[in-house]
């Protein structure tokens, strides 16, 4: 018999569409027409920010209404009515997740980005800050009406450090689990993470116990492997697929420059989580990594203490969802204790209608105590989740 259904599982990547006044009905009056909107235009309805336009309204899902899941690229036309109430519904949503099996789920945004690049558009300086508390303000409201199911991640206004630090202490006050965070702020004008200009943020995280979850595509850069990835002559439906294949490649560049700056070094209980991006390809980055360390940067072991893939192993977690062959032996590379399980829902890759039944192949070869780790156990202690 499956360990599966005794487990409160968790979810530790799914998208919520952010309703269209989400903003609009929480922001100040002086800015009430300034804060994230949802316009119509001759192309469709359109998120738009002080007069920016920050991309198409779209539903974010491939979930139809009925919740019929529809492959392909015709979700890109919905407008966000079109797809399944559960999108941007949390009470549609934790319905869904009793239908799934599934105990709880951690969300990630969509409209800003995942990284909420989109708001280093804004130019006046507290519009922009609203954007972020706003956007954490109606996630907080959502946790706290889940009864311990959905948990938000909060959005950090990356493009001021110090503001940064205020939004982390306020989140972790607020009872937030984690945040998410912008991968490459240094193309906007600020230090890279691995700069020390940083190490605040660091100290509150790792004092408050937030983990760091870098999103795939969670930058202009990162979302470069998106595009610039299929060749010209490939059609819209296998440049979604090649795209999408290789935007999870894309946090092996955040993953590197965090572990080779020292971040990870000098702050030895942060936690960090590489999402959406699967597992099978991480063992052999990480002895890429090893070999390089010896072999072009011999230097770096005067301030690196342990090997690049020990840094993985003590504090980065990643998650897998689709994979299958290539769990078992990365589970035995990285250590049960860092592999983490997604659905994605509900986005083009997304594991429904039976991400359980899914995942349940892999039981044989793992065994239950495993299964429970990374299905249950890990992520409850990694994002604070009573399961008892």
């Amino acid at each position: 018999m499956s360990i599966i259904g005794d487990l409160k599982v968790i979810d530790v990547d799914a998208h919520i569409t952010e309703s269209a006044d989400l903003w609009t009905s929480r922001a100040p009056a002086a800015y009430a027409d300034r804060v994230p909107s949802v316009v119509e235009t001759p192309n469709g309805l359109f998120w738009t920010v002080d007069g920016v336009m920050l991309g198409r309204a779209l539903g974010g899902s491939v979930i139809a209404r009925g919740r019929k899941k529809v492959p392909g690229i015709s979700f890109m036309s919905w407008d966000a009515d079109e797809s399944d109430p559960s999108s941007y519904d949390m009470v549609e949503r934790v319905k869904v997740l009793d239908d799934l099996g599934i105990w709880a789920q951690i969300l990630y945004p969509n409209a800003a980005g995942f990284g909420s690049q989109a708001f280093g558009k804004v130019a006046d300086p507290e519009l922009r800050r609203l954007c972020a508390s706003l956007f954490n303000e109606g996630m907080l409201e959502i946790q706290e009406a889940s009864g311990g199911r959905l948990y938000p991640m909060a959005l950090l206004p990356w493009w001021d450090i110090a503001a940064s630090v205020v939004e982390a202490r306020r989140a972790a006050d607020d009872g937030f689990r984690g945040v998410t965070m912008h991968s490459d702020p240094h193309t906007m004008g600020l230090p890279d993470l691995g700069d020390r200009a940083w190490d605040p943020l660091w100290e509150v995280c790792t004092a408050e116990r937030l983990p760091i979850n870098f999103h795939i595509g969670a930058s202009e850069t990162s979302l470069t492997w998106f595009g610039s990835s299929p060749w010209p002559s490939q059609n819209d439906e296998n440049r979604l697929a090649i795209g999408s294949s290789m935007m999870y490649l894309s946090n092996a560049r955040v993953l590197a420059n965090m572990i080779y700056s020292g971040v990870l070094e000098r702050f030895p209980a942060l936690k960090l989580v590489s999402v959406e991006s699967g597992v099978g390809w991480i063992p052999s980055f990480l002895e890429a990594l090893d070999y390089q360390q010896r072999e072009s940067a011999p230097g770096s072991m005067d301030t690196l203490s342990l090997r690049p893939s020990d840094y993985f192993r003590r504090q980065v977690y990643g998650c897998f969802w689709f994979e299958r062959d290539s769990v078992p032996p990365a589970i035995e590379s990285l250590g049960a204790g860092h592999v983490l399980f997604e659905t994605d829902y509900p986005h083009p890759t997304c594991l429904y209608p039976d991400p359980l039944g899914q995942v349940a192949e892999l039981e044989p070869r793992l065994g239950p105590d495993i299964m429970r780790m990374i299905l249950q156990d890990n992520a409850a202690e990694l994002y604070r989740i009573d399961v008892s």
